[in-house]
């Protein structure tokens, strides 16, 4: 199972570590600040064995505003100039066509949109690159909004039927299907109650044929069941790494590096999980 992007083709047989970066000013742990902390969190996860990095420069905690293209382009063009010399693949966690234009000609590898390229213009920018990955995640509304009254009738039946139309119409454009990763979306308009019943029922989002990516990492969820703050959710955060592996998940997006890419290495040396007994 290939992952196929600007600059590598990324082997999706052993689950893949995203380490986030931030650069936003609300970030808490991950980069932000400036551009040359977020550039030194790069090099931090690297060398903790980050498999691909994923930058981004709008916050999408539960409320926070949107901002404009310039100001993320600001903080975000710094940071990646610096992580495509890292020698690892590199995303963009970005929205807007403009940043996604400017960071493809720096060479990043990857699109992650939690808009599902649904921006106009988006879509465009991807399609008319010859080889970029992508990863479309569902969300229900906007990050300003979407947490006040998330509902669904079956919320695996109607993220399942977002993300296929979502990659249908990427399809459409031309983006072949090696590109293509899809993400639930835990936590972007969704209750606790709709993140854990999508969690337990996450390998029927395998029919329809691409790679999952997940982020579970430090979410409300889990400060919720184990009452525990933001700051203070590692353990619960690698094992929800682990149990998105067990259903399926090919690339894990965290912020704790170094803990996962161990807890992988354990949980592949005791053979427990499928993938780990697959070629």
């Amino acid at each position: 199972m290939i992952w196929q992007t600007t600059r590598f083709e990324i082997d999706l047989r052993r689950p893949q570590v995203m380490g986030i970066v931030n650069a936003t000013p609300d970030s808490f742990s991950d980069g932000g600040r400036d551009a040359a902390a977020a550039c030194a969190h790069c090099d931090m996860l690297v060398a903790q064995g980050a498999d691909i990095l994923d930058i981004g420069g709008e916050s999408t905690r539960p409320g926070s505003p949107r901002p404009t293209p310039d100001e993320e382009l600001a903080r975000v063009l710094p940071v990646l100039r610096h992580a495509v010399t890292l020698g690892v693949p590199v995303s963009v966690d970005t929205s807007q066509p403009q940043v996604m234009a400017a960071a493809l000609q720096l060479g990043v590898d990857i699109i992650n949109d939690v808009r599902a390229l649904r921006v106009p213009g988006a879509a465009e920018v991807v399609a008319a690159h010859p080889g970029c990955g992508v990863c479309l995640m569902h969300m229900q509304g906007e990050p300003e909004t979407m947490q006040l009254a998330p509902a669904y009738q079956d919320v695996v039946a109607e993220v399942m039927q977002f993300l296929r139309d979502a990659a249908d119409a990427l399809r459409a454009q031309g983006v072949a299907a090696q590109r293509i990763v899809l993400d639930p979306g835990y936590g972007f308009g969704k209750t606790v109650a709709h993140n854990l019943g999508l969690i337990r029922q996450q390998e029927a989002l395998l029919a329809l044929g691409y790679p999952l990516l997940v982020g579970l990492s430090r979410k409300s969820t889990l400060g919720t069941v184990t009452g525990r703050p933001v700051g203070d959710r590692l353990i619960p955060s690698v094992a929800a790494a682990l149990a998105a592996t067990e259903r399926g998940a090919r690339v894990l997006r965290v912020h704790d590096v170094a803990e996962t890419v161990d807890a992988l290495k354990v949980f592949a040396a005791i053979g427990l999980p499928r993938w780990a007994q697959q070629d």
